[in-house]
């Protein structure tokens, strides 16, 4: 069976139907999106003379959700051109034209009867083998398949998205007994290659995994709050960062989700089980309360808080006012805020014997009991359980790393101690000997499972440098980067300063990195598995260097990062720079000059140094400019002018992509530059581009001089700096900077046309950027971002 998808329709466009449709267009899917047809006219399709039989009103409701995907923050879309990929369609009209698609998700309202009825329709109208799925957060996946036919059962199944299905990372996919194998194993991989999701097998019981669990455990929290008196705040402020759960905490991520969401969830779970399960999943009266009277979440303005002006507000649970926001503040507490990495913080609060200590403790001891008792019901191996809460509710470490992390054999004790009903595997597990569920031998990671310890399965496209590191395949490293044998004559180059900030150590490791790839290699990576791929440079020594005059000792290091770009330009062996997240100042410069760029779907990419007084220095202008001349078709007359203009609004203006795709229609990748959906594949993906580049018989650019506007298009960028000026966007010394840049961009008071090598321009660059950061407003604007992290304009 040879299984594709080239079409795909969504049914029902709401909030969720509409987010899958917009991920589907992302990565390039054409997608029908339909929905009920409306029974009455809109005052606006009265005035317009429409009626219930025009196809604009009988499209309303998917045509409304296209409209609001624009206007969605954060954005569904990776770029506005994935709207054209959508067409707009209703569940009368169109119906037939399901048999164009090859995958139909049905995502209407969460009642078994509505899905049936749906589905029956779908079961007329589909194709042969096409395959079908449902997007629900619980409802059973055998009960909705009933009554239908053979071919639909065997292509049907469960596919939950968690929302927003763009950033979210967990796709739980849940066959029933009649789905094909072969036909869960390839959503399995389309999911994960073609979507980017981390995609986890569930069974077919409430809630699946994630919410299962992530449910349980915020009503023990919501249960161990009133236990011991505390408040939303205050538990807030200790079940965030500080146990490796997200910075939405406990009650900010309910408010996020939506309070009727959530109860609509524990719901679920509550009239489908029994004894004390059912009795945990009651929605305590306060909630039921605050939904009356509309307090949601974010849906509504307010929830468990509400913000005032610019102060954040708590609900009281007694009388559901709000008052000022609290923060459980213990010596424990603040102990943990000052130790390095989650597990010793986990371990210092949890075992304390303080209030902090008490909640988080019977938090977390009941919610990993909960999971331990949970295995084969919802998912038969723990990596799927823990891969589903950190996936799906940003965990850093899933139940049963959690455990391993605070001490396996040391929590167990206590919990018996305590009374607590420990499953017998886990209490077997430990008296065989075996004191954790996972371990590590020889870079490889194992799980237990059944009594023994099995090799966690790995795609084959991720690669862990944390893994490689362990099998010693380092070649070189300093407290700034590392280089790393990635196999196959291909190495990566790893920054791993604080924030991946560019300094010294990083620069004097891309002189090395590409000196030694030139002669052993067949090319080099630079990429690395932080939170971001890199913020910029080494702001904070800068700016000390700047304060001390030290103006000699920046013009060397500007010389030596400029030199270094340059040799990943002209590199004889191909570089490929695989960015992710924020790629800021520095990291753009890094990338910019590499033969190919492979960004993730998620690269925020932009030359942001005007919002700490600067402009790029280590060549980021030019080679901006260099690469929207590149990506213009050859032989076409072209507006050197144009080109110009766009450069530096780009720049003055400090644009930052909102996606990989965006930072392509940015001109930050060409087109023949690429884009990993699933970021756990973008390592392997480089390696493979700098695989082809070698094996095509790869030459380094020519160098060649470079056209510049000169001193009339100087002029044209001076006005335009003058009238963002007068229009209010930028302040007088933003239009300080702004000129500086421009004379950069120009080439200086040259005649237009005229030709300049490169040189020439990382002369202006640095320049521009010495006299700038010698001045006391730049410092300032330094200094606040390293203060505050966010741009003074002063």
């Amino acid at each position: 069976m040879v299984l594709q998808i080239k079409k795909a329709a969504v049914l029902g466009s709401g909030v969720m139907g509409s987010g899958i449709a917009a991920h589907l267009a992302n990565i390039g899917l054409s997608t029908l999106l339909l929905d009920i047809v409306p029974h009455e006219l809109t005052e606006e399709e009265k005035v317009k003379g429409l009626t219930l039989a025009d196809k604009k009103v009988r499209n309303r409701f998917a045509s409304d959700a296209l409209k609001k995907l624009l206007k969605q923050k954060p954005s569904p879309l990776t770029s506005k051109n994935s709207l054209n990929l959508i067409e707009a369609g209703n569940l009368e009209d169109d119906l037939e034209r399901l048999s164009e698609c090859d995958w139909i998700i049905e995502v209407v309202v969460e009642r078994l009867d509505v899905k049936k009825q749906v589905l029956e329709k779908i079961d007329q109208y589909r194709k042969h083998g096409s395959i079908v799925s449902s997007n629900t957060s619980g409802i059973s996946i055998e009960a909705m398949a009933e009554g239908r036919s053979a071919d639909f059962k065997k292509h049907f199944l469960g596919t939950h998205f968690f929302n927003p299905p763009r950033y979210l990372k967990l796709l739980e996919v849940i066959p029933t007994k009649d789905t094909d194998p072969e036909i869960v194993q390839f959503i399995k991989q389309f999911g994960e290659e073609t979507l980017g999701k981390g995609v986890v097998v569930a069974k077919d019981t409430p809630n699946f995994i994630a919410n299962r669990i992530g449910t349980y455990g915020l009503l023990v929290a919501v249960h161990e709050m009133k236990k011991a008196g505390l408040s939303v705040g205050e538990v807030d402020s200790i079940t965030g960062p500080l146990i490796g759960r997200p910075k939405s905490a406990t009650f900010r991520t309910l408010d996020v989700v939506g309070l009727d969401t959530f109860v609509h969830v524990a719901n679920n779970v509550y009239e489908k089980v029994e004894g004390k399960e059912k009795d945990a999943f009651e929605v305590p009266d306060f909630m039921n309360e605050m939904l009356k009277k509309g307090k949601l979440g974010a849906k509504t303005g307010q929830g468990f808080f509400v913000k005032k002006g610019k102060e954040i507000l708590e609900i009281n649970l007694e009388t559901l006012q709000y008052g000022p926001r609290k923060s459980l503040k213990t010596p424990t507490v603040e102990k943990a805020k000052q130790l390095k990495g989650t597990a010793e913080k986990m371990k210092a609060l949890i075992y304390a014997d303080d209030q902090a200590g008490t909640f988080l403790w019977n938090v977390l001891a009941s919610t990993l009991i909960y999971s331990a008792k949970l295995l084969g019901e919802i998912a038969d191996t723990i990596v799927a359980i823990d891969n589903a809460m950190k996936w799906g509710f940003g965990w850093e470490y899933g139940p049963f790393e959690t455990w391993d992390a605070i001490g396996t054999e040391t929590s167990v004790q206590k919990m018996v101690s305590e009374g607590m009903d420990v499953p017998s595997w886990v209490k077997d597990m430990i008296a065989s000997g075996n004191k954790t569920f996972y371990k590590e031998e020889q870079g490889e990671r194992y799980f237990y499972h059944n009594g023994r310890y099995e090799k966690v399965s790995v795609h084959p496209k991720v690669i862990d440098l944390k893994s490689l590191k362990k099998q010693g395949k380092v070649i070189k490293s300093n407290n700034g980067a590392s280089l790393i044998d990635l196999g196959d004559e291909v190495a990566l180059l790893e920054f791993h300063s604080p924030n991946n900030a560019i300094g010294p150590d990083i620069v004097e490791m891309i002189y090395y990195s590409i000196d030694e790839v030139e002669k052993n290699y067949k090319g080099l990576v630079i990429g690395n598995q932080g939170k971001n791929f890199c913020v910029g440079a080494n702001l904070a020594m800068m700016l000390m260097e700047a304060q001390d005059d030290n103006l000699f000792e920046l013009d060397f290091i500007i010389r030596q990062f400029q030199q270094a770009t340059l040799k990943i330009k002209y590199s004889s062996k191909p570089v490929v720079a695989a960015p992710f997240g924020m790629t800021l100042g520095g990291g753009a410069e890094v990338c910019l000059p590499a033969a190919r760029i492979q960004a993730a779907a998620e690269t925020y990419m932009g030359l942001v140094e005007v919002g700490v007084g600067l402009i790029p220095g280590g060549g980021g202008t030019k080679e901006l400019y260099w690469k929207h001349l590149s990506n213009l078709p050859s032989g076409v007359d072209f507006d050197l002018q144009k080109i110009a203009n766009k450069v530096f609004e780009t720049i003055a203006m400090a644009k930052v992509s909102s996606s990989g795709e965006e930072a392509r229609e940015n001109n930050f990748l060409s087109n023949a530059d690429g884009i990993s959906v699933n970021r756990d594949h973008q390592l392997y993906d480089a390696k493979q581009v700098v695989l082809s580049l070698y094996e095509q018989g790869y030459r380094p650019p020519t160098r060649k001089k470079v056209p510049v506007v000169g001193e009339t298009g100087y002029a044209m960028l001076l006005l335009a700096a003058q009238s963002m000026f007068e229009s209010g966007y930028i302040s007088q010394y933003d239009r300080h900077i702004a000129k500086k840049l421009a004379y950069v961009i120009a080439g200086g008071k040259l005649p237009y046309g005229t030709e300049v090598d490169e040189q020439y321009l990382l002369d202006l660059e640095r320049e521009a950027f010495l006299s700038l950061i010698a001045e006391p407003k730049s410092q300032q604007r330094m200094q606040h971002m390293l203060v505050n992290g966010k741009p003074l304009r002063n």
